[in-house]
């Protein structure tokens, strides 16, 4: 049998064993692994030096480079994330409704685990642990399968984690990871319904769109973050321009980062100039339309690619716009469904943005940044899913659930 026959074996055996598991056992398992994270962390830490050295060896740069970074503060956040779904409430178990039938039949709504979770995403280890403890809360078996980047510390993280929950009472095969990065491995994942139940794709958009038209196990479709920020007529420009900032630069590549700024014609003159000039100290590459270039000389003339983008870097696309229905009407057509935002004091155009945009998170003079589980209060999240059916947004713990009927009896039959 090859790598993913006998880890799939073991994770089914593995998911029977923990969808009968207590939330106690399951919260002490948590509750080590969060401990031997930052016990381990020089393991860790030597672990993603090698990533990062062969990462730098391809030509990885900037962005890119950041996703792949392992430090203190990071797997420190990693360990908070751990506790955070630890104090969350285990949805296992919950009976969310009860009804009797005329028969006298008692029917109720039970919430389960999925299974065995396939989750294949890209160079951000930090994914690892999150998936991970998300899928043993809800006791669900997790097979990671991550990229070739960030193999080394991924490796540590599973081989740490595994250890714990071990100790901890939680049965070999809960967390298993595919060593094996080659494309054909991952595509042969896709296909391996015997075993899996869900499969997430956690990536940029080549990932995800390979996953959907590949897959033959059921997928959750995590979502490619083609970001707007609308800075309306009628909006306190100071707080706009800290909003577009931190929504482009805090971390740009993020799917939650803004990609897209749009500004309302009405004040382009006067706000532009301030917020670009901010961004290029930034050193933000702009690329803007006609009107933006005309505002702001050091500005790359945007091409219709670019309305499409997905940057995950330090690019921003910049268009002015004729007020809230072009603004809208443009995330319409370029959006990707993810996190979009205006900056307005108007309250009627603030509620109609809300109504209109369809999007899985809308705010309203806020960063698209907080799109995201920890920021949520659902601990760390399996993804951002920006697809209808079943989950959408933030991938907290009631999303790695399903449910089953429950039926009594007194001898009914039909």
């Amino acid at each position: 049998m090859n790598e993913l026959m006998v880890k799939g074996e073991k994770a089914q055996k593995a998911s029977y064993q923990l969808s009968n598991i207590s939330t106690t056992v399951k919260d002490v398992a948590l509750q080590a692994i969060a401990d031997a994270l930052v016990k381990h962390e020089a393991q860790i830490l030597q672990a993603n030096c090698c990533d990062l050295e062969n990462a730098k060896d391809k030509g990885i740069t900037g962005a890119l480079l950041d996703r792949l970074t392992l430090n203190t503060q990071r797997i420190a956040s990693m360990a908070e994330g751990v506790l955070q779904v630890k104090g969350l409430p285990d949805p296992i178990g919950e009976v969310s409704a009860m009804w009797k039938r005329p028969n006298n039949l008692t029917i109720g709504q039970k919430r389960v685990p999925l299974g065995v979770i396939g989750i294949i995403y890209e160079a951000r280890p930090n994914v690892t642990a999150d998936a991970a403890v998300l899928c043993l809360k809800t006791g669900n078996a997790v097979i990671l399968r991550g990229g070739s980047e960030a193999i080394h510390s991924n490796k540590a993280i599973v081989e740490i984690m595994n250890q714990a929950v071990q100790e901890a009472g939680l049965p070999e095969g809960s967390i298993q990871l595919i060593e094996d990065t080659r494309r054909e491995t991952a595509v042969e994942m896709m296909k391996l319904n015997q075993y899996i139940d869900v499969l997430i794709p956690r990536g940029g958009a080549g990932l995800i769109r390979t996953v959907v038209e590949n897959s033959t196990v059921p997928v959750i479709e995590t979502g490619v973050g083609n970001c707007h920020v609308y800075v309306d007529g009628e909006c306190d420009m100071e707080m706009a321009e800290k909003i577009v900032i931190n929504a482009k630069t805090s971390r740009p590549g993020v799917c939650n980062a803004a990609e897209t700024l749009l500004v309302d014609r009405n004040i382009a003159k006067a706000f532009l100039p301030k917020v670009l000039t901010h961004l290029k100290a930034l050193k933000v590459e702009i690329r803007g339309c006609k009107e933006a270039e005309q505002i702001f000389s050091d500005v790359i003339p945007a091409v219709e690619e670019d309305w499409y983008k997905e940057y995950l870097d330090y690019t921003i696309a910049v268009k002015v716009v004729d007020g809230i229905d072009e603004a809208i009407a443009h995330i319409r057509q370029y959006g990707t469904k993810h996190s979009e935002a205006i900056v307005t004091t108007n309250y009627a155009k603030s509620q109609r943005f809300l109504q209109e945009i369809d999007a899985a998170a809308v705010y309203v003079n806020a960063s698209t940044r907080f799109t995201d589980g920890f920021e949520f209060g659902f601990g760390a999240e399996i993804g951002i899913s920006t697809q209808k059916l079943h989950a959408r947004g933030p991938m907290g713990l009631k999303e790695l659930t399903t449910i089953k009927y429950i039926i009594y009896g007194e001898g009914q039959v039909r």
